[in-house]
């Protein structure tokens, strides 16, 4: 894994309509969130977070340009051709409630026609919701140990904002209401990142990944089994295991928690766990406070986030552990580190 590197980020959220203003806003900690035209049980309007287009595009049309957007910013600069660069283009998972049709089938060609690029042949959409960044990466580790590339991209475009979506997951009292206070804020998001080596013409990247692990859960948000953290450490564990590091060599985290509290008390049960060696502070950001529960966009958002950092000098140190999951169990772990260089 170690020559996996991030080079250039993309993002398009509620709170900016690029990589620099999405990742200041997140570390000012400000957000965007405000009433949606979608209204709750309790007769109050649902918050969310939108991304203000120039135009009220809706479905797969705002899908392709959030992530047509991401991608382009990520590009900038670039010289190779789109022909020899690969494409993962993560969106949400199959089962997931208001999930537009076509995703599989359709997406792909509207954001290639939006950006007039055709991307590498072995390009491909990932359907695996908020792990499916992590998926990509493993993928592209694999893919340039196989073919002769320098790039890959990875992307992430998801919403929340649809009627079936919010009213599903409110049915589940999963959503912040006027009704619950334990529930997450829906929001939207294209996020992208180019990955490739370090002697690139886009020169040091500022973090690599180290290490990639997965696991799955089956004490799941909601179920009645009790809830031991067993997915999330086999995930951690392995990219520890990946990058040949422990717990105890990490700085702090990046997840994509979302207000929800199983989220946190799974991650404080895999620390308790995993961590054999006292640290006077392991601190956990959680971007989603700033830019709503974004899906399938988070994990290049974090990773878009950890390159900020690291080019910025805001990081809290060197190594950072990642891990996401999904509703149905999957869990997966990244480990970054920091590798200097770069330009703010």
């Amino acid at each position: 894994m170690t020559g996996l590197s991030i080079l250039s980020a993309g993002m398009v959220t509620g709170v900016g309509l690029n990589a620099p203003a999405t990742c200041a806003a997140i570390r000012c900690g400000i957000n965007s969130f405000r009433e949606t035209r979608f209204m709750d049980k309790g007769g109050e309007w649902i918050m969310g977070s939108e991304v203000p287009l120039e135009q009220p595009w809706r479905g797969m049309e705002k899908l392709a340009r959030l992530a047509a957007s991401a991608i382009r910013e990520c590009l900038d600069g670039l010289q190779e051709p789109a022909g020899r660069i690969p494409l993962f283009l993560c969106v949400a998972e199959k089962d997931r409630p208001g999930r537009f049709n076509g995703l599989e089938s359709e997406l792909m060609e509207r954001v290639q026609s939006e950006l007039n690029m055709r991307f590498n042949e072995k390009s491909a959409v990932i359907p695996l919701g908020r792990i499916a960044g992590a998926v990509a990466l493993d993928r592209t580790s694999k893919l340039f140990q196989q073919e002769r590339l320098e790039y890959c991209l990875i992307a992430g475009v998801d919403t929340y904002l649809t009627a079936t979506t919010l009213s599903a997951f409110e049915e589940k009292d999963r959503l912040l209401t006027s009704k619950n206070s334990n529930g997450f804020i829906p929001g939207e998001a294209g996020a992208a990142v180019l990955i490739g080596v370090p002697h690139s013409e886009l020169g040091e990247s500022g973090v690599r990944c180290l290490g990639i692990g997965f696991g799955h859960e089956k004490a799941i948000i909601r179920s009645e089994e009790p809830l031991r953290a067993n997915g999330l450490v086999q995930a951690i564990n392995s990219a520890l295991a990946d990058s040949k590091l422990s717990m105890g060599d990490l700085d702090y985290r990046i997840t994509d928690a979302n207000g929800e509290q199983y989220g946190f008390k799974e991650a404080s049960l895999a620390l308790t766990r995993i961590l054999r060696q006292r640290k006077e502070e392991f601190d956990i950001w959680h971007p989603v406070d700033c830019i709503g529960e974004v899906g399938a966009a988070i994990v290049p958002s974090v990773l878009s986030i950890a390159l900020a950092a690291a080019r910025k000098g805001y990081s809290l140190g060197e190594k950072v552990l990642c891990h996401f999951g999904n509703d149905s169990g999957e869990r997966a772990a990244l480990i970054l580190s920091q590798s200097g260089g770069g330009g703010a």
